[in-house]
């Protein structure tokens, strides 16, 4: 499975927090951010601190989705 953080994306949108602020009242790096829009996966504290500054839950910040499963053919 992978994860995706379009939900983050969306929700700071609505909520109208740019990527600059999120870095600044998280105390995450510019690198978090990138990794974020890579999706790639992050260590639970930050998703934890994304989490309790935008007063959400879990679920409304990232989803699993499945990955196709590579043949062994490949």
């Amino acid at each position: 499975m992978a994860v995706t953080y379009k939900k983050l994306f969306h929700l700071m949108i609505d909520k109208g927090i740019t990527n600059s602020d999120l870095i600044e009242q998280t105390g995450c790096s510019a690198n978090i951010i990138t990794r974020l829009k890579r999706d790639n996966y992050l260590a639970l504290d930050t998703i934890e601190r994304i989490c309790r500054t935008l007063h959400c839950g879990v679920d409304d910040i990232l989803e699993f989705i499945d990955e196709p499963l590579e043949s062994a053919d490949d």
